[in-house]
């Protein structure tokens, strides 16, 4: 059974290791990023590359998914493959190659429409060919990936 906050929706208020899976409750895990984070799109993505460039890829996505249910409709999409990315970062750190592809593919595809006109200095061409590298030839190890120019 999930836990739940105050007004019954579900919270996992499990601990989680630096790739995000589940430990037994009691045990000593990463914080994770709170629920209601709000960052300006700058901070986000300052923030999200520290985390991935530190290999938390998915307390990285944490930060974009936020920055996802927050971004004006024009660029909704543009965020949630920047979380996608991050997503797929963290499959590949588990040793889901087959979920990291699939998901690497999808976000590359939901980001290079913005290709053409980037906003908030975000590399979408070298975020779309790196996680394009990555869904062809997963790596086992920390992954390089820059967001911005």
């Amino acid at each position: 059974m999930r836990d739940r906050d105050e007004s019954g929706r579900p919270r996992n208020a499990r601990p989680r290791d630096a790739y995000g899976r589940p430990l037994p409750h009691g045990a000593t895990g990463i914080p994770t990023m709170p629920d209601d984070l709000r960052m300006r799109p700058s901070e986000a993505l300052r923030e999200a590359q520290r985390l991935l460039d530190a290999d938390r890829p998915f307390h990285a996505h944490e930060v974009l998914e936020a920055a996802w249910k927050d971004a004006p409709d024009p660029e909704r999409e543009l965020w949630r493959g920047l979380a996608q990315i991050a997503v797929g970062v963290t499959h590949l750190r588990r040793g889901n190659t087959r979920g990291a592809r699939a998901l690497l593919s999808r976000a590359a595809d939901r980001l290079e429409p913005y290709g053409a006109d980037p906003p908030h200095a975000i590399d979408v061409h070298g975020v779309v060919r790196r996680a394009r590298e990555l869904a062809g030839t997963p790596e086992d190890g920390p992954v390089e990936l820059k967001l911005t120019l």
